[in-house]
């Protein structure tokens, strides 16, 4: 049988939980030399499968983690010099250590294509509920500790040998894993993306221009006018670390003021490092007070408020926050329509650009709403990763659609269309994301009479 056919298989055995078959194998130091080149060779390519911004190779990060190897070769030693060894059992310490790292390119391979398939079946990792992206995290690490811990208790008798071993298992799966990782990509110089990357620039000047901003654009929106449906707008786009909700934000900003004349009445919360000294922060605080404060200058009675959000979306119905060093909240809809009916805002058009944002319509629905999203509730949209200068969403309702009409439903439904078409050509794997529409039963006259007065101008 081919050597390294026989390491693979033996690999498999101990990651089930099965004695391997010692017969078979003889580890040397030009084989634990091969097995260690393929394990970083896996790991190189595999991250570099799983970043999704332009990268740059960093060699330094060959020569971290080997501190949570030491230790693993120091338990094989241990375990085989306590004088009461098991038969069958390796040859010597080299063959035991070549196993584990067998083991451990196998597992990373196996964890490598699951990481590729997943998204297609449950959406980008940023979507998944915090427990699921824990979970994703958590299990190899689990399962390569106690695979270990199984292999090394079969090769020795003495009680106190499988006592250390059983205190130091978890030790190098925390270095390699959590402590001290094997890192060997960062993003591009000169990526947008790798700005955005290393969070929120927090200092004295941002917490003194941060509360001015969002005071500033609230005290300056102007009282309602007389006759005329006016258009008061708001984009909340809470995602730091990618620029693509920034850039849409001010893309539904501008085809706001343009074609429903809502410039001077409308206010961008966007969480981003590059825009934290002229945009005040998406938080939940900030939009609240966006909305109470538009209702108070609002003529609720003909007045409509429109509401874009733009971010990741979860299956279970949160639209994710980042803005790391600062911890934030997710936005629910539930939490929104409670702000919009405490403001006593009565037409509302809300649009949520977002996977899975479908979710958002039951709760955000009633007679003078109509409710605006990029998926359905079982899938996925497109276009919001970092090297995306808008979602497929926002540049088909925003840019495409409505330069054409002012009728949101009209431009939702040729944004269907464009959506559909583009999605087919870009490979979306996972299916036809299906944005939703929901108009409620009262707010289609007003929207009319909005599409009437705009056409007319």
């Amino acid at each position: 049988m081919n050597p390294g056919a026989a390491w693979i298989g033996e690999a498999a055995r101990v990651l089930g939980f099965q004695a391997p078959r010692w017969e078979r194998l003889r580890g040397g130091p030009w084989t634990l030399a091969g097995l260690v080149a393929l394990a970083l060779a896996a790991g190189i390519g595999l991250q570099y499968l799983a970043f999704d911004r332009p990268a740059e190779f960093f060699w330094q990060g060959i020569f971290r983690s080997w501190s949570g190897t030491a230790v693993s070769i120091w338990i094989c030693w241990l375990l085989l010099a306590s004088g009461q060894r098991r038969e069958p059992g390796p040859a010597d310490v080299g063959t035991l250590v070549s196993l584990l790292v067998a083991a451990t390119l196998l597992l990373n391979l196996v964890d490598g294509a699951i990481a590729q398939i997943a998204p297609a079946v449950f959406g980008p990792a940023d979507a998944w509920p915090w427990w699921g992206r824990w979970a994703a995290w958590l299990f190899p690490m689990v399962w390569e500790g106690l695979a270990s811990l199984r292999l090394w208790w079969r090769v020795t008798a003495s009680p106190m040998a499988r006592v250390v071993a059983l205190v130091l298992t978890p030790l190098p799966i925390a270095i390699s894993g959590w402590l001290d990782p094997m890192y060997f990509w960062t993003p591009a110089a000169g990526d947008g993306a790798a700005d955005a990357y290393k969070g929120l620039t927090l200092n004295e000047e941002v917490f003194v221009t941060q509360p001015r901003l969002i005071a500033d654009a609230l005290r300056a929106l102007p009282p309602s006018q007389p006759g005329v449906v006016n258009v008061y707008a708001a984009t909340y786009a809470p995602y730091a670390s990618e620029d693509v909700f920034m850039h849409e934000s001010a893309v539904v900003a501008k085809t706001m003021a343009e074609r429903f004349g809502a410039g001077g009445r409308t206010v961008q919360l966007v969480t981003n490092g590059k825009s934290q000294d002229t945009l005040p922060w998406a938080t939940r605080p900030n939009l609240q007070r966006t909305i109470a404060r538009m209702a108070e200058v609002m003529d609720r009675d003909k007045d409509v408020l429109f509401l874009h959000l733009t971010s990741h979306g979860g299956r279970d119905g949160l639209l994710a926050a980042e803005a790391y060093p600062l911890e934030t909240e997710p936005l629910t809809p539930v939490l929104l329509k409670q702000w919009l009916d405490e403001a006593g805002i009565r037409w509302r058009v809300i649009s949520i650009s977002a996977c899975y944002s479908g979710s958002w319509i039951e709760p955000l629905a009633d007679d003078g709403t109509l409710v605006m999203t990029a998926a359905d509730a079982t899938h996925t949209s497109y276009g919001c990763g970092s090297r995306s200068p808008l979602t497929f969403f926002g540049q088909a309702m925003y840019v495409d659609a409505l330069r054409e009409t002012w009728s949101f439903q009209q431009a939702h439904a040729q944004a269907r269309k464009l959506i559909e078409t583009r999605e087919v050509e870009a490979g979306k794997k996972d299916g036809y994301s299906n944005p939703q529409i929901r108009e409620g039963a009262a707010i289609g006259v007003v929207l009319r009479r909005l599409e009437e007065q705009q056409r007319s101008r």
